[in-house]
């Protein structure tokens, strides 16, 4: 009997075979990158957005009104490039002097980047828009909210949602666009978007894509990608910051990327093992390991026909302090129709 205990414990770990690519023995390190230490959005990034526009990469990020970088190469070297905002957001509640967890994409000749305004633990929170035809600082227009969530809203899913970490997502399928957002309570949704992207076309319609049933509910950061008819929902699971080295969060609880996919833009989302999103489910593609800590606030660029998926993590080598969260960065490949993660 301790042979055969001893033999699964040999063929699985974390719930992977060891010779499945998805394993956390096969999961990469991420890419070394190199840039200005001093300020956000240059070597430190928080939920980073990463954008290619002519020739140059540009990241955006948590803090510093939506801190801006630039790039010749994903890895560097980072310039520290301005902020979005020129000052604080229009949007009146609180938090509107330090905005959270852009997501910038271009859709024609314009540049949409939507952006958080919240305090932390809080629902009351609004997600922003502003738009630019160059991503340079100093071209934004901040047209304020999209939507907004408290207890004091009237609107469902408004009053049961937190209004955070937004991600634009155009169907390519059927050209609908859709912001997807949530943190906690009641974790992820989907609301479909007005044409000019700048509103909520129908509450009514708002799709839960995914929660964790558990205790606080710590699903976050999505984003969505798309790749051969498949929708990939990726978000983030976990404790994303406040790390102490001395009096690290039980192993496990700390922030990591999980996925699932489906056929259709607004779910169901399954994981590996067919568990639905909405009930729990989602594979973990990349997590703590060696000197990498609590990655996550992801997403996927496209850049030169290969997917890569971007995202802040700390090095326990170096620090896990808030400020020194790190860009980093892996190719995205697809076995079985399932994404893995390469150096």
């Amino acid at each position: 009997m301790l042979l055969v205990f001893l033999s699964l414990a040999a063929t699985f770990a974390h719930g992977y075979p060891i010779n499945d690519p998805s394993s956390p023995s096969n999961w990469p390190l991420p890419h070394n990158i190199t840039g200005d230490p001093s300020s956000w959005g240059a070597l430190h990034v928080h939920d980073p957005s990463l954008i290619k526009h002519n020739g140059s990469y540009w990241s955006f990020t948590t803090h510093d009104l939506v801190g801006i970088g630039k790039a010749p190469t994903l890895d560097g070297y980072w310039e520290h490039a301005g902020s979005v905002l020129q000052g604080e957001s229009i949007i009146p509640l609180p938090g509107r002097n330090d905005t959270w967890a852009p997501d910038v994409h271009k859709v024609n000749d314009t540049f949409y980047l939507y952006y958080s305004v919240s305090t932390f633990g809080s629902q009351t929170s609004a997600i922003g828009l502003a738009t630019s035809k160059t991503l340079e600082a100093g071209s934004w227009t901040d047209h304020g909210s999209v939507l907004q969530t408290g207890a004091n809203v009237s609107v469902i899913p408004f009053n049961i949602t937190n209004g955070i970490d937004p991600n634009l997502f155009v169907d390519p399928k059927s050209g609908q666009p859709y912001l997807i957002y949530g943190s906690f309570f009641a974790d992820i949704w989907q609301v479909p978007l007005t044409r000019n992207l700048s509103a909520v076309s129908d509450p009514a319609q708002a799709v839960q894509l995914s929660e964790d049933p558990n205790g606080t509910r710590p699903e976050e950061g999505s984003f969505m990608s798309f790749h051969n008819n498949w929708y990939y929902l990726w978000f983030s699971h976990g404790i994303c910051c406040g790390y102490n080295a001395s009096d690290l969060p039980a192993p496990g609880t700390e922030y990591s990327i999980r996925l699932g996919r489906s056929r259709n833009v607004s779910g169901p989302f399954l994981d590996r093992n067919g568990t639905e999103l909405v009930e729990g489910g989602g594979d973990v593609v990349f997590g703590s390991h060696s000197y990498v800590y609590g990655p996550g606030g992801e997403g996927v660029l496209q850049d030169d026909g290969r997917d890569i998926l971007y995202y802040h993590y700390f090095n326990r080598n170096i620090s896990v302090s808030d400020d020194d969260a790190l860009l980093g960065w892996n190719y995205i490949e697809y076995i079985e129709g399932w994404p893995v993660l390469k150096y």
